[in-house]
């Protein structure tokens, strides 16, 4: 995890173990604890990520238990360490210090990208933000005898498994990921609907194919001798129409750069297209018209929204490809370029590119995916696996290709199902052994690029699909992916034990009548788990 770190991991440690030990045995109690450290953590907070020797044998962090107890004890102003879109301030200032470009930060992309000047400049890989502890291969803070008793654990969690408001056969997985020992299953291999945690897939999935640098390139060609100009949609539901881009790709620098080309060849007037074939099949999700998903299609502006909002449900436009070129066509306008009412098309190999605009790296965009739930970049993401993996980019190249990806890495993937890349499927299966093995590799110190599978996950009580959740419990202790359809309740993160040790945890509920209590029930599974288990 991308965490402040303005001096020496070794100063920071004895602060963490002392935040950690805290978190016991009720929250009040830990963020009594918290508040004489506050003024350390904001200096010493130190990525708590030692590199020790595999296989399975990692730890990712035990910095998010002081991050969680400061929170909790509700001492951080709004000029905290997270900002409004989830993400750690000092994160994107130490990325910036540490590498002079941009960061994996949601919603902002690096300077060069979607901007007149420059071109898109790489995001710092994790490993430049990511300091490993010091220490002998294998050395575990606190000792052999800090690692979480299972026993304890199935004492604790098996009577709220048991809760009527999870259904019938909930599932559940709590993995230690310090020694990547499972130390709690119930039903764990049991395939069930995922809802939005399937997104923890399609993220490890999307990093894994195509790195954490990879940007997503919408462009403009003019065929030759045609006079026509076709605005190539790149599987960017990101690019943004708004005049505030917040470092996301614009098509109105688009449309600045392309009209100042066409200039240049003493272009006034051209025939306008638009080009989708990027993606293949429907573009319409199983689920039919939604106002959690716009048609999946490989151009859009704004996620087709229809109000200025970023994230959560809305009216999408139903054709989100000809609105984005008919906005394009007004800022043409606005630089002097008539541009024809838009209709579809294809470039061709002879058209000569014009200009381009990228995205935020992907780690910025799997970030937002998840703390967001954000369906349209799931489907993106989701597709361009499919095309790294020289599948068709439409549901059934996603189905081949994410699982074929989590299984070169090993995972187990039996019994699992991928109909979609956000989880709004509900044909999709994946156990709770898949989600925590999953958040165990994103936690390997031999596997930076899937960090932001990690640092994405909502902050309980304070971002995304948490913000509204956790205000009475475990409040910056636990970061979590939720998901939710009609029956289904899920929750798949990880906390900081009493003892300081990173946990994965998964629970599934099926057949939930209803969402509220469910929900309240599986809040309390991961809260025990932050702040009763010894």
């Amino acid at each position: 995890m991308i965490v402040p770190e303005l001096r020496p991991w070794r100063a920071a440690r004895p602060h963490v173990v002392r935040a950690a030990g805290a978190v016991r045995p009720r929250l009040a109690r830990a963020a009594r604890a918290a508040e004489p450290h506050l003024a350390r953590f904001a200096r010493a907070t130190a990525p708590q990520l030692a590199r020790v020797t595999r296989p399975k044998t990692w730890q990712y962090t035990a910095g998010a238990a002081t991050a969680g107890l400061a929170l909790a004890a509700g001492v951080v102003t709004a000029a905290g360490p997270w900002d409004s879109t989830g993400q750690r301030t000092a994160e994107r200032d130490r990325a910036v210090a540490l590498e002079h470009s941009g960061g994996a930060d949601h919603g902002r992309g690096s300077g060069g990208s979607g901007t007149a000047s420059g071109s898109p400049r790489p995001a710092p890989s994790a490993a430049s933000v990511l300091a490993g502890l010091g220490g002998a291969a294998g050395e575990v803070p606190g000792g052999a005898n800090a690692a979480p008793d299972g026993r304890a654990l199935s004492e604790v969690l098996g009577p709220l498994m048991d809760d009527p408001a999870l259904g019938a056969r909930p599932a559940a997985a709590v993995v230690d990921l310090t020694t990547g020992k499972r130390l709690y299953g119930l039903r764990a291999d049991a395939p069930l609907t995922p809802a939005s945690t399937t997104k923890i897939a399609t993220g490890v999935a999307a990093l894994t194919a195509l790195g954490p640098d990879h940007r997503l390139t919408t462009r403009t060609a003019l065929e030759a001798g045609t006079g026509e100009l076709v605005l190539v949609g790149g599987g960017d539901p990101t690019l943004t129409a708004r005049e505030d881009a917040r470092g996301l790709a614009s098509l109105r620098v688009l449309a600045e750069k392309t009209a100042a080309a066409l200039k240049k060849r003493d272009v006034r007037e051209v025939t306008l297209s638009y080009d989708t074939t990027l993606y293949a099949g429907a573009e319409a999700h199983p689920i039919g018209v939604n106002e959690n998903l716009a048609p999946v299609t490989a151009l859009m502006a704004d996620e087709a929204r229809t109000d200025d909002s970023t994230s959560g449900p809305v009216t999408r436009v139903p054709d989100p490809a000809a609105d984005a070129a008919r906005s394009f066509a007004g800022f043409l306008k606005k630089h002097g370029i008539t541009a024809s009412a838009p209709g579809p098309s294809k470039a061709t190999d002879r058209a000569d590119t014009l200009a381009t605009v990228s995205s935020p790296p992907l780690s910025a965009l799997v970030e937002r995916m998840m703390t967001n739930s954000d369906n349209d970049l799931a489907e993106a993401l989701a597709r361009h696996t499919a095309l790294a993996a020289g599948e068709p980019a439409d549901f059934d190249g996603v189905s081949a290709a994410v699982p074929a990806r989590l299984a070169q890495l090993g995972l187990p993937v039996r019994g699992s199902r991928f109909h979609d890349g956000s989880g709004l499927d509900r044909t999709d299966r994946i156990t709770a052994g898949l989600l925590t093995a999953m958040l165990a590799e994103a936690a390997d110190p031999a596997r930076p690029e899937l960090r932001p599978v990690l640092t994405g996950l909502p902050v309980a009580g304070f971002t995304g699909t948490l913000s509204g959740r956790y205000t009475d419990g475990a409040a910056g202790l636990v970061r979590a992916k939720t998901g939710t359809l009609t029956g289904v309740n899920t929750l798949a993160g990880t906390t900081v034990s009493a003892d300081g040790r990173l946990l994965a945890f998964a629970f599934l509920a099926g057949d939930t009548t209803d969402a509220w209590a469910a929900q309240t029930a599986l809040d309390r599974l991961a809260t025990t788990l932050a702040a009763d288990v010894p």
